[in-house]
């Protein structure tokens, strides 16, 4: 299977399950995209008569290229089957019974009151509660426990909001750090934050003890103050944003992300990327909100158009700015084209409710932190594992072949289904697609291929 698409001034052909990309002339591209479906001689003819005034395409140089296809296809780096279906669940019952991540939700309360949050506010749709120490203990304690070979670990500290249990935080982490060497175990934290209760002791904490931090601003202060706001309705920005650019200058500038969410009151996000480069964030992340379409934020059909092309122009600004020595980083463009994720998490996906979990104040186990609340998809606690099998197999049999509409997709061994939480919201069931984000999705990873292939390009061109 292959995708044609041209952006950016180059013909871009992907080899769906080898991975190769190649970037073409006009010519091989119309003869990539019939070389299946029309005879060799009836296609020849045709790019002939087509390109009759260029002395540059000649029956020779046509014959070269159809020479040239079919030599990609017998190295297996075009029109290459797909082998990776019989191994999918293979996989991912390797991995079966090993956990390697949670989220702990150390706070079901906010300091912030942002209508379109997914938690509800931090209550997840349940009461406010600060995860105690004990729980949050036995919670690393599981994590050890069932980790079994692997050596490094992952703890999201999540909300709500983090800090407003901040002292927890500190202690957990403090108690990690006293066992792992012990337990074989290297411990990676990451702490989310709206940032109102940032102050010095958080940021030599957060630096000295987090491998990431992920920082929540929405990008212009008439956006973020839309929705940004506290109880009193005041919104955060002016208070915030200082903090964040001392946070980040006292990270030198890396291991963290700028984490805004674009809605139906400014699709227009790019100006939102540019007003964060401005303020010195160079790691960005720009997500589309996730809500009913009830909700007066959420995303319409009729943003969708000016949406795309923000992603176009995104690239185009990433591609520019890299070219004048001033790069930066967009979350979902970080692909490798030389390497990329190995093939189990091209077919498995996130691993949600596998090697992945949510933990809620009182030790209760969900897939994720999206699913939080939903009781039929409560896995069990800390203290007695995963007793609620049924739902935890469900997520084990999932992958991106068990999606109908994935079969056939150009994109699937990159998004590997997507996500199961946004597949559940929008469908009801965890093998669903939730289709307006696999539309943005595809095309982050159109503008994401284009840029890299032109930023190797301009690589190969220095050398």
């Amino acid at each position: 299977m292959i995708h044609c698409y041209t952006l950016g001034g180059m013909n871009i052909v992907l080899d769906v399950c080898s991975g190769s990309v190649h970037v073409v002339d006009d010519v091989a591209f119309e003869i990539i995209q019939n070389y299946e479906t029309t005879p060799k001689e009836e296609l020849s003819a045709r790019i002939l008569q087509k390109y009759a005034d260029r002395a540059d395409v000649t029956e020779s140089d046509v014959s070269d290229c159809f020479a040239q296809i079919e030599e990609l296809k017998e190295a297996g780096k075009l029109f290459s089957p797909d082998t990776f279906e019989p191994l999918a669940g293979k996989l991912k019952q390797k991995s079966a019974g090993v956990v390697k991540a949670l989220c702990l939700h150390i706070a079901h309360s906010c300091n912030l009151n942002c209508s379109y949050c997914f938690a509800s506010q931090g209550k997840y749709h349940g009461e406010r509660a600060l995860m105690s120490y004990e729980v949050g203990k036995q919670a690393l304690d599981f994590l050890v426990e069932n980790s079994k070979g692997r050596t490094n670990l992952e703890v999201d500290f999540f909300g709500g909001e983090p800090l407003m249990n901040f002292d927890v935080v500190k202690r957990l982490v403090a108690y990690a750090r006293s066992i792992e060497k012990e337990a074989g175990k290297n411990f990676r934290f990451t702490l989310t934050t709206n940032g109102m209760l940032i102050d010095d002791d958080v940021i030599d904490f957060a630096n000295r003890e987090m491998s990431n931090v992920v920082l929540s601003l929405d990008g212009r202060k008439e956006v973020h103050d839309r929705y940004r706001v506290d109880y009193a309705g005041n919104g955060s920005w002016e208070r915030i944003v200082p903090k964040f650019q001392k946070l980040v200058e006292a990270r030198g500038g890396k291991n963290y992300y700028m984490r805004g969410t674009f809605t139906h009151a400014n699709p227009d996000f790019l100006k939102d990327i540019q007003v964060m480069l401005d303020l010195g964030f160079n790691e960005l992340s720009m997500e589309p909100v996730v809500g009913p379409a009830s909700d007066p934020s959420s995303l319409t059909q009729e943003d969708l158009p000016i949406v795309l092309q923000q992603y176009e122009e995104l690239a185009s600004l990433m591609l520019q700015r890299s070219r004048e020595g001033r790069p930066f980083t967009f979350y979902h463009y970080m692909i490798d084209l030389t390497g990329g994720p190995c093939i189990y998490k091209r077919v498995s996906g996130c691993g949600s409710g596998t090697e992945y979990m949510a933990v809620t104040p009182w030790g209760d186990l969900y897939p994720c932190h999206q699913f939080v609340g939903e009781e039929q998809y409560k896995l069990g606690d800390v203290w007695q594992g995963v007793t609620n099998k049924n739902a935890q197999n469900e997520f084990a049999a999932c992958n991106v072949y068990t999606r109908p509409e994935c079969r056939n997709c150009w994109a699937r061994l990159y998004c590997s289904g997507g996500c199961a939480a946004n597949a559940y919201h929008a469908t009801g069931s965890v093998n669903g697609i939730y289709e307006y984000g696999c539309t943005l999705f595809k095309k982050r990873m159109e503008c994401a291929i284009m840029l890299q292939a032109a930023l190797l390009a301009d690589a190969e061109e220095q050398d």
